[in-house]
């Protein structure tokens, strides 16, 4: 099964060991594999655009996808340009034959993402199976269009939309599986996870990878 091939190594960092293997903001990553086809970066604070662990994953033949807004930051990181799709939210594109689509990701309030710096989420079809990293985000309405069979949501709140927010986003997508991300270390209780499992609605599975 697709989920039993997704693992989340720490926060909003993940893997997932498919037909390619797709790394999602790589973060605190303990072993040096550089097996990945695919590394996305939804957006450039520390926790999900780590040069450093990007290093441990990625080898010369490694593509990128990331923000528009990034380009300055790969460059900074040293990253070749023409490994990189740098992608707009609203647009979709192929990388290696994975489809790709990339969704807006913003807070609607807080002021730690904005909107106009143009940072993602991504759902990716493997398989046949869509699954939506929604990165760092609220419930905003671009989120609630996306149709996926598993979401990865971050439920920390804080910097992100807490528990019962993600869980009410996660019942309006009505995937399979939710999978919580971004809680149980920079910020968001571990018991989180609890919280947010409490008001998904069956039949959706919430499967905790942290």
């Amino acid at each position: 099964m697709m989920i039993d091939k997704l693992t989340v190594n720490e926060h909003s960092s993940i893997r997932i060991g498919a037909d390619k293997v797709i790394y999602f903001d790589p973060f605190h990553l303990n072993k040096a594999d550089h097996d990945a086809d695919i590394i996305f970066i939804t957006h450039d604070h520390y926790d999900h655009f780590s040069p450093e662990d990007i290093e441990k994953c990625a080898n010369s033949d490694t593509r990128f996808v990331a923000p528009y807004t990034m380009a300055k930051a790969f460059s900074k990181a040293r990253i070749n340009e023409e490994s990189v799709t740098f992608m707009h939210a609203g647009y979709s594109a192929e990388v290696l034959g994975v489809p790709v689509d990339a969704i807006a990701a913003y807070n609607m309030i807080k002021p730690f993402h904005p909107k106009k710096s143009g940072w993602l989420g991504y759902v990716v079809t493997l398989e046949g199976k869509r699954i939506y990293v929604c990165g760092d985000t609220d419930a905003t309405l671009e989120a609630k269009d996306v149709t996926c069979d598993i979401i990865c949501v971050p439920i920390g709140g804080t910097f992100t939309i807490g528990a019962k927010q993600a869980a009410e986003l996660v019942n309006q997508i009505k995937p399979e599986i939710a999978v919580p991300i971004h809680y149980g270390s920079i910020v968001g209780k571990p018991s989180e996870a609890d919280n947010f499992a409490a008001c998904v609605n069956p039949p959706i599975q919430v499967i905790k990878k942290i």
